[in-house]
């Protein structure tokens, strides 16, 4: 199927599939860097990672992303499309149980998928879905989705976490009312949450844990100190500069995966002065990468082109000029702005990325050297994706990555998206994006690929300086398969996939 892509196979390092086989029991604990006391179980809201890897804790969603970015079914079995990929159908899997019992119908996947359209909806994916116009049960097994327009990779809509599947009717979504492999304990935003064991789970060889906790723990050095203690057995968001030392100790186990993920600094395009592109491409040229690389992710990554669609993509473009570091060319640009001596104010804290504050302060001194005053302010964690990110005029961020392109670049860049933080509407992006959505011709849809990723580069309101690998550390007493690179922590699924040595 098109869709995600098989070449985007990132591998993890240094971690050698385990050659035990997985067996029933146990306790996971979970340190979790990104989570927010505003988290939520509403499937409309589910933003950080500590609500992801909940969610699918105890939600499916139609298709699973597998290691490679392969599509896999979950809830769907099988799907295809017409022959001009506007209208799609899903055969759903037979005698699935909700937690309280209720067997999974066409109704609770329509149900669940409407959550997300129309003019009401308060989803993050609403602009991903207003390109269906219709969903409709074939019986109570399979659905029809029609779009509005052609797009030969919907399959990899059906994967991202915010279309876990509810039951039909639900309002109450912090009940946790799911047919995943865990059942809801108990759920703290910000702090902690407790799932048990689901005796009548579908999936085979899957959720082997008695029990999974997730605990919140914002500090890097606080949760490297909890799992060196034994208060927890695994953590996301590890530290590029003590990651070395974390390979050497004995006990622990460092999960490097090289994925779809880029670091970077945005900027609003319709305030001044970023609303100048020569602003936009002096700050592109006055950020060393090299030494971002070095420094920031300690080797754990690689430089960046002001692109978000990295070498784990099947339509990565590597033929863009690249931004070296040039501060007299970035110097030109801003006097040519008239923007000479503007003190420019960066809004950062550690919730984006880990050292996400320090790489801002780095990012200064590098400026400095072109002219460009940058202050850096550091802003608290907690709120900080609503109360910062996309409001402020200059700030930092991160975007894991989506399944695909179409998923990537639509969410995070494009004029439909209420996720745009840059606020960039270029009108060649757009058409471009939308013509290599319908193509399904290859050779064509890479040729429109690579020129979104062109004008994103050239023209946009991210700096993105590098891609950074997944960084995670777990016990050796956890027992993990091949990972997959969508997200840390296995994809967000380890709660699932792993098991006790």
């Amino acid at each position: 199927m098109i869709g995600a892509s098989a070449f985007g196979a990132a591998a993890a390092l240094g971690l050698p599939v385990s050659a035990s086989t997985p067996k029933k029991g146990g306790e996971l604990r979970l340190g979790i860097a990104d989570f927010d006391s505003g988290d939520t179980l509403n499937p409309q809201l589910t933003e950080s990672r500590f609500a992801m890897n909940l969610q699918w804790q105890l939600r499916n969603n139609l298709i699973e992303v597998g290691p490679g970015g392969v599509l896999q079914p979950e809830l769907a079995t099988e799907w295809e499309s017409s022959a001009d990929a506007q209208t799609w159908n899903f055969k759903l899997r037979k005698g699935v149980e909700f937690h309280n019992g209720k067997t999974l119908t066409a109704e609770d996947v329509i149900y669940s998928l409407n959550l997300h359209r129309g003019e009401d909806t308060v989803s993050e994916v609403k602009s991903l879905m207003k390109q269906i116009t219709d969903i409709t049960a074939n019986g109570d097994h399979e659905i029809t989705i029609t779009l509005e327009a052609p797009n030969a990779s919907l399959p990899s809509l059906m994967s991202v976490s915010n279309l876990t599947i509810v039951q039909a009717g639900e309002t109450d979504f912090d009940a946790g009312i799911g047919t995943g492999g865990y059942i809801l304990e108990s759920f703290e935003p910000g702090v902690k949450s407790r799932v048990s064991r689901n005796p009548n789970y579908w999936k085979e060889g899957r959720a082997h844990f008695d029990a999974v906790e997730l605990i919140a723990i914002r500090d890097v050095n606080a949760r490297t100190t909890a799992l060196q203690t034994g208060q927890i057995d695994a953590m996301n968001f590890v530290d590029p500069t003590t990651a070395n030392l974390l390979k050497t100790l004995p006990g622990l186990d460092l999960i490097q995966t090289q994925g779809k993920v880029h670091y970077c600094f945005s900027m609003i395009t319709t305030q001044a002065p970023f609303a100048d592109v020569r602003v936009r491409k002096a700050l592109k040229l006055a950020i060393d990468r090299n030494e971002m690389v070095e420094k920031v992710l300690g080797g754990f990554g690689s430089v960046a082109n002001d692109q978000p669609i990295s070498v784990a993509y099947q339509y990565h473009n590597p033929t863009i000029p690249k931004h070296e570091y040039d501060p007299d060319q970035a110097r030109a640009l801003i006097k040519a702005a008239g923007a000479e001596g503007e003190v420019l104010t960066l809004h950062a804290s550690d919730t984006p990325f880990t050292g996400a504050v320090d790489a801002a302060q780095l990012f200064s001194e590098q400026a400095a050297k072109a002219g460009i005053k940058i202050n850096v302010t550091r802003e608290p964690d907690d709120g900080y994706w609503s109360n910062v990110w996309g409001k402020k005029p200059f700030f930092a961020s991160r975007w894991s990555g989506r399944p695909n392109e179409d998923l990537m670049l639509t969410l995070a860049y494009s004029r439909e998206s209420t996720w745009n933080a840059t606020q960039w509407d270029n009108d060649a992006f757009n058409k471009a994006l939308l013509a290599a959505r319908g193509e399904t011709d290859e050779t064509k849809r890479k040729e429109l690929y690579w020129e979104c990723q062109r004008l994103l580069s050239e023209d946009g309101g991210l700096i993105a300086p590098v891609w950074a690998d997944f960084l995670d550390v777990k016990s050796n007493k956890i027992a993990a398969g091949e990972i997959s690179s969508d997200w840390d922590l296995d994809g967000a699924r380890a709660s699932e996939r792993w098991w006790m040595a």
